[in-house]
């Protein structure tokens, strides 16, 4: 029996409401100073806050093991990452407003720099938006389809795109099995698009000629002039968040993927542009619609991939100063965590536990001095698994009723 099993004969619905913030990539490692990105940075009201609810650290997937964000937002939103496998196509074609059906493969992909056969840069200087969309539309105007197979284009934030291979049928389970053209480091040649199973042949053959013809198309282009193919996948089976949890969700990100994984699961998903203030202003308005509330802080995330530890420090600083407009709201239960963590020494996810701190009127609290990890190992909550931030989010705001006589 998995959680959800579990607690769905439990729930029961009131008015209370639940704000969970998402600091992308929010855990880190010690650098040369011997403090992590959190212990850097100044963050009085993170840090007073700590000091009054549960902390502690999550494992998104299981131990050891480097979660994608599709996996890490999954376990916090109370779905099994291993039960429910979502590749990051179908999450950035959903985001982006795509209407994806059963004849689709959906791909994310990056925008690169490719130079005498090796990828110099895999996000291409994380291109402004505004080029994207131009490239992109040039790739849909001049690369429409391929074979028997439609495409479909959308552009994302920098230089992040999405593609749907759609298909004149629909595809048996397995068609999207196809491996990631991206080498993960620069330095390295792109891989090559392979079939994992005997039903993404077909998909791998276009994915090939999708990605030679795309560089036809941009190899004049100064840095964006390749592309690299990430997260083949098809729409999955999965519940609905409302049905799961007995909560009416809005999701509020900038960045299409995050918006993609919400609408997934059933949250309501806007289309939003701005800063962290504006998401808060956001949140403000709609504070009366909804009982729970997702919001997601991307720019940790980018700085820890980027190896910037002191840009990522200064995100978690401009968070902190806008916390207490959160905090305003005097929601029934505040739950700050990430999906992840991205040390800046690694420049990209890794396997530690995640920071993630609930508050409520019903927790101990009083244990931890600042929001960080080597706190948080001390925290009530302790080590666990992150499905289970969902079911604690539940019982904080009144909405378990007691299990069994």
């Amino acid at each position: 029996m998995n959680i959800q099993e579990l607690i769905k004969p439990l729930i029961q619905k009131n008015s209370t409401k639940i704000i969970m913030v998402v600091l992308d990539g929010v855990g880190g490692l010690p650098d040369a100073s011997g403090k992590t990105e959190l212990e850097a940075a100044h963050t009085p009201n993170l840090d007073s806050l700590a000091g009054k609810s549960a902390c502690g650290l999550h494992v998104p997937v299981a131990y050891g093991i480097t979660p994608g964000s599709g996996p890490g937002h999954l376990g916090i939103f109370g779905y099994d990452p291993i039960e429910c496998q979502i590749g990051r196509g179908i999450l950035e074609a959903l985001g982006l407003g795509l209407g994806v059906r059963k004849s689709d493969v959906a791909v994310r992909c990056n925008y690169s720099t490719f130079v005498n056969g090796i990828i110099t840069d895999r996000r291409a200087g994380r291109i402004p938006t505004g080029k994207s969309k131009e490239l992109t539309e040039k790739l849909q105007k001049e690369l429409s389809s391929i074979d028997e197979a439609e495409l479909i284009f959308a552009p994302g934030m920098e230089h992040r795109f999405a593609v749907l291979i759609r298909f004149p049928e629909p595809l048996e389970a397995d068609a999207a099995m196809i491996s990631d053209t991206d080498p993960q480091k620069e330095g390295k040649a792109p891989l090559y698009p392979s079939a994992l199973a005997k039903n993404s042949e077909s998909v791998s053959r276009i994915a090939e000629k999708l990605i030679n013809k795309a560089h036809d198309i941009l190899k004049n282009e100064t840095k964006a002039n390749y592309i690299l193919t990430r997260g083949f996948s098809s729409m999955p089976h999965i519940p609905n968040f409302d049905e799961a949890f007995g909560l009416n969700a809005l999701a509020i990100a900038t960045y299409p993927m995050y918006r993609g994984l919400a609408k997934l699961v059933g949250m309501d998903t806007p289309a939003l542009e701005g800063s962290v203030e504006d998401e808060i202003r956001f949140l403000k308005q709609k504070y009366n619609d909804h009982d729970f509330f997702f919001m997601h802080v991307k720019k940790v995330d980018s700085y820890g991939e980027d190896g910037n530890f002191k840009g990522k420090a200064a995100r978690i600083e401009e968070f902190d100063k806008l916390l207490p407009q959160i905090l305003e709201l005097k929601p029934d239960v505040l739950v700050i965590t990430g999906d992840h963590s991205t040390p800046s020494i690694m420049k990209g996810h890794s396997w530690h536990p995640v920071p993630v701190l609930i508050n409520s009127p019903y927790v101990l609290g009083k244990i931890c001095d600042a929001f960080s990890e080597r706190q948080f190992v001390k925290g009530e909550l302790g080590i666990f698994p992150a499905v289970n931030i969902m079911p604690l989010a539940l019982a904080h705001a009144g909405r378990l009723k007691k299990f069994g006589a």
